[in-house]
Protein backbone atom coordinates (compact mmCIF):
# COMPACT_ATOMS: atom_id res chain seq x y z
CA UNK A 1 0.00 0.00 0.00
CA UNK A 2 0.99 3.56 -1.11
CA UNK A 3 1.94 6.07 1.39
CA UNK A 4 -1.21 8.30 1.29
CA UNK A 5 1.00 11.38 1.23
CA UNK A 6 2.43 9.90 -2.52
CA UNK A 7 -1.21 9.52 -3.52
CA UNK A 8 -2.31 11.73 -6.52
CA UNK A 9 -5.46 12.79 -5.32
CA UNK A 10 -3.78 13.75 -2.00
CA UNK A 11 -1.45 16.11 -3.97
CA UNK A 12 -4.79 17.10 -5.91
CA UNK A 13 -6.31 17.47 -2.37
CA UNK A 14 -3.48 19.57 -0.99
CA UNK A 15 -3.24 22.16 -4.11
CA UNK A 16 -6.71 22.33 -3.55
CA UNK A 17 -6.28 23.24 0.23
CA UNK A 18 -3.77 25.92 -0.28
CA UNK A 19 -5.95 27.27 -2.93
CA UNK A 20 -8.61 27.80 -0.37
CA UNK A 21 -6.45 29.79 2.28
CA UNK A 22 -5.58 31.92 -0.97
CA UNK A 23 -9.82 31.99 -1.42
CA UNK A 24 -10.10 33.14 1.92
CA UNK A 25 -7.62 35.59 1.94
CA UNK A 26 -9.23 37.63 -1.17
CA UNK A 27 -12.50 37.57 0.58
CA UNK A 28 -13.74 40.30 2.20
CA UNK A 29 -13.43 40.54 6.26
CA UNK A 30 -17.33 39.82 6.19
CA UNK A 31 -16.97 36.39 4.74
CA UNK A 32 -13.57 35.38 6.14
CA UNK A 33 -14.72 33.83 9.05
CA UNK A 34 -18.40 32.26 7.80
CA UNK A 35 -17.65 30.88 3.81
CA UNK A 36 -14.08 31.01 3.64
CA UNK A 37 -12.95 29.66 7.27
CA UNK A 38 -15.72 26.43 6.08
CA UNK A 39 -14.28 25.92 2.46
CA UNK A 40 -10.87 25.61 4.31
CA UNK A 41 -12.61 23.04 7.15
CA UNK A 42 -14.42 21.17 4.52
CA UNK A 43 -10.75 20.68 2.19
CA UNK A 44 -9.12 19.80 5.63
CA UNK A 45 -12.14 16.93 6.37
CA UNK A 46 -11.26 15.80 2.41
CA UNK A 47 -7.40 15.58 2.97
CA UNK A 48 -8.38 13.24 6.40
CA UNK A 49 -11.02 11.06 4.03
CA UNK A 50 -8.10 10.53 1.85
CA UNK A 51 -5.53 9.68 4.48
CA UNK A 52 -8.07 6.83 5.69
CA UNK A 53 -9.44 5.73 2.88
CA UNK A 54 -5.90 4.66 2.19
CA UNK A 55 -5.42 2.84 5.43
CA UNK A 56 -8.62 1.20 5.26
CA UNK A 57 -10.28 -1.96 3.25
CA UNK A 58 -13.92 -2.60 2.03
CA UNK A 59 -16.96 -0.89 3.71
CA UNK A 60 -14.54 1.55 5.73
CA UNK A 61 -12.78 2.57 2.84
CA UNK A 62 -16.20 2.55 1.02
CA UNK A 63 -17.67 4.98 3.99
CA UNK A 64 -14.12 7.34 3.80
CA UNK A 65 -14.48 7.59 0.10
CA UNK A 66 -18.54 8.51 0.55
CA UNK A 67 -17.16 11.11 2.97
CA UNK A 68 -14.89 12.79 0.69
CA UNK A 69 -17.50 12.99 -1.83
CA UNK A 70 -19.83 14.36 0.35
CA UNK A 71 -17.12 17.44 1.12
CA UNK A 72 -15.98 17.70 -2.06
CA UNK A 73 -19.51 18.33 -3.47
CA UNK A 74 -20.48 20.57 -0.40
CA UNK A 75 -16.82 22.91 -1.19
CA UNK A 76 -17.34 23.03 -4.75
CA UNK A 77 -20.78 24.29 -4.65
CA UNK A 78 -19.58 27.15 -1.59
CA UNK A 79 -16.95 27.87 -4.11
CA UNK A 80 -19.36 28.45 -6.70
CA UNK A 81 -21.37 30.85 -4.33
CA UNK A 82 -18.55 32.48 -3.64
CA UNK A 83 -17.75 32.87 -7.53
CA UNK A 84 -21.11 34.11 -8.38
CA UNK A 85 -21.18 36.82 -5.58
CA UNK A 86 -17.52 38.09 -6.93
CA UNK A 87 -16.04 36.80 -3.62
CA UNK A 88 -13.83 34.28 -5.63
CA UNK A 89 -11.63 35.46 -8.71
CA UNK A 90 -12.32 33.93 -12.03
CA UNK A 91 -8.70 32.58 -11.97
CA UNK A 92 -8.95 31.20 -8.73
CA UNK A 93 -12.09 29.81 -9.84
CA UNK A 94 -10.41 28.28 -12.67
CA UNK A 95 -8.48 26.53 -10.84
CA UNK A 96 -10.27 25.03 -8.12
CA UNK A 97 -13.04 23.73 -11.24
CA UNK A 98 -9.75 21.92 -12.58
CA UNK A 99 -8.88 20.40 -8.64
CA UNK A 100 -12.65 19.41 -7.85
CA UNK A 101 -13.32 17.71 -10.70
CA UNK A 102 -9.47 15.76 -10.80
CA UNK A 103 -10.02 14.57 -7.04
CA UNK A 104 -13.94 13.67 -7.87
CA UNK A 105 -12.68 11.87 -11.17
CA UNK A 106 -10.22 9.81 -8.69
CA UNK A 107 -12.37 9.32 -5.71
CA UNK A 108 -14.91 8.17 -7.84
CA UNK A 109 -12.43 5.76 -9.66
CA UNK A 110 -11.54 4.47 -5.81
CA UNK A 111 -14.59 4.11 -4.81
CA UNK A 112 -16.26 1.98 -8.23
CA UNK A 113 -12.82 0.19 -7.55
CA UNK A 114 -14.04 -0.87 -4.13
CA UNK A 115 -17.30 -1.48 -4.74
CA UNK A 116 -15.45 -4.19 -7.63
CA UNK A 117 -13.77 -5.72 -4.82
CA UNK A 118 -16.62 -5.72 -2.40
CA UNK A 119 -19.17 -7.75 -3.97
CA UNK A 120 -16.26 -9.98 -5.65
CA UNK A 121 -15.53 -10.94 -2.34
CA UNK A 122 -16.58 -14.28 -1.53
CA UNK A 123 -19.22 -14.38 1.17
CA UNK A 124 -18.01 -15.53 4.78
Amino acid sequence: MALYTDLPIFKHGCALLSLALDVQTQMPRIFKRSLGEKIHALCMEMLESMAMANACRGAERLQQLDNLLRHLRATTAMLRIGFDKELVSPKLWASSVELLDAIGSQAGGWRKQTLGTLSAAPAA
